[in-house]
């Protein structure tokens, strides 16, 4: 197996190429996308999920299915852009716009922090089903201990890719027992998948934006930066890579809409308090109760990890002293958002501006990334992106910038 070695990023932002591009090391490249999709499989992915398919039943199958296609399309984009250019998301950015990168990086961070705090409160919520003597505060603060337990090992980045892939794996499988105890109506569910009875766009954008939106579709790429994996002879890694990383995300999501739809379809209403823990007890009974709490668990302590990892190496960018030190900056990020659970509470306000910048988030920098293509300064002058994805990602960018700017309209005038 291909030996990882992690590089330090000197001060210009650019990371120098690797020697053993052309091998695959699997470990490395499924680590980053398994760390890319637990990422996105958080309390939110498992809500949104139940609720969206009580909402349009079957018809979610079309939704789930276009999602997919736009989440790949720019997911695509952004990780062949950064893994060429060598460079960080930010950089990027801040060579198009000198001080462009640092607010996307100031903006990224804020959102990685305030959903950390609700990541770290699924954690307690889920230990608290599984033990209730535990308060969700106490499971919490455990929670946070082990993710910090993670960095604070000698070789943190090969443990958080076996931990991110052992978690994943763990929550499909958990998620397909789910499933196997209910009955859902598959062949309904794949008819509508390409004629829906009812369409949401709104669920469209809600579910690309939970997906690759944020600090999310940078978690894979940023773990591949900083493992060396860079340069055009890395391209097969980064395709394979980000599209593993949609499929992952996209299976659980699957698994959990069929779970779902094999519950409703039996006449049940969800608990409209708690969704998904509804949906695992109808299917399964107090086992599927128990099991819903170590799916959360699970879903939020890999999403705690993605975003505090994703978050920090934003923040590098803005002092090398960050760089030197990211692993005791991704600790304090860790310990900030569990001290702010544990002691203030879901800071709402925060929570919900924080949701409106990360809207923005993915047209802005899909589109930067889609700039910075066509720049030979920074992706040099043998690499030609596809004209074809390109167009897509174009595509998806202004119909996600429209989307954005409609919920922030609404949100303050609707």
């Amino acid at each position: 197996m291909t030996t990882e070695k992690v590089i330090q990023q000197p001060a210009s932002g650019s990371i120098p190429q690797q020697p053993a591009q052309g091998r695959f090391n699997w470990s490395l490249i499924m680590g980053a996308a398994f760390l890319m999709a637990t990422s996105a499989v958080g309390p939110g992915f498992l809500t949104q999920t139940t609720v969206f398919t009580q909402t349009l039943g079957a018809s979610f199958a079309f939704v789930i299915l276009v999602s997919i296609i736009l989440d790949i399309g720019a997911q695509l984009n952004i990780w062949r852009v950064i893994v060429i250019s060598r460079k960080r998301a930010q950089d990027i950015a801040n060579d198009l716009l000198p001080g462009l990168g640092f607010a996307i990086a100031g903006t990224v961070a804020l959102g990685g922090l305030a959903f950390n705090i609700g990541n770290l409160g699924g954690a307690g919520m889920g230990m608290n089903v599984l033990f209730p003597g535990i308060t969700p505060v106490a499971g919490a603060a455990i929670s946070a201990v082990v993710a910090i337990t993670i960095f604070l090992l000698k070789d943190a980045g090969k443990v958080m890719d076996r931990f991110t892939i052992v978690m994943g794996g763990s929550l499909i499988a958990m998620t397909l027992y789910v499933l196997f105890s209910t009955s859902p109506p598959v062949g309904e569910a794949l008819y509508r998948s390409v004629w829906p009875e009812k369409l949401n766009v709104l669920a469209i954008v809600t579910l690309v934006g939970g997906t690759v939106g944020g600090y999310i579709t940078f978690a894979g790429a940023h773990r591949l930066i900083d493992a060396g994996v860079t340069g055009k002879e890395a391209l097969p890694q980064v395709n394979r890579g980000s599209i593993s990383a949609i499929s992952l995300a996209s299976v659980v999501r699957v698994i959990l809409f069929l779970a779902a739809l094999g519950v409703i379809s039996t006449g049940v209403i969800l608990d409209p308090e708690n969704p998904p823990a509804s949906m695992f007890q109808h299917a399964a009974g107090n086992i599927g109760y128990k099991l819903f709490g170590l799916v959360l668990w699970t879903a939020a302590i890999t999403s705690v990890i993605g975003a505090a990892y994703t978050s920090v190496s934003f923040l590098k960018t803005l002092h090398p002293f960050i760089e030197r030190h990211s692993r005791a900056f991704i600790i304090g990020f860790i310990l900030a958002s569990s001290l702010i659970f544990c002691f203030i509470g879901r800071p709402v306000t925060l929570l919900i501006v924080a949701g409106a910048l990360n809207g923005f988030i993915l047209p802005v920098t899909l589109g930067i990334m889609l700039i910075a293509a066509r720049k030979a300064s920074i992706v040099g002058e043998d690499y030609k992106h596809p004209v074809w994805l390109s167009v897509f990602g174009w595509f998806i960018t202004v119909m996600m910038a429209a989307m954005s700017l409609y919920t922030l309209y609404t949100m303050l005038f609707g």
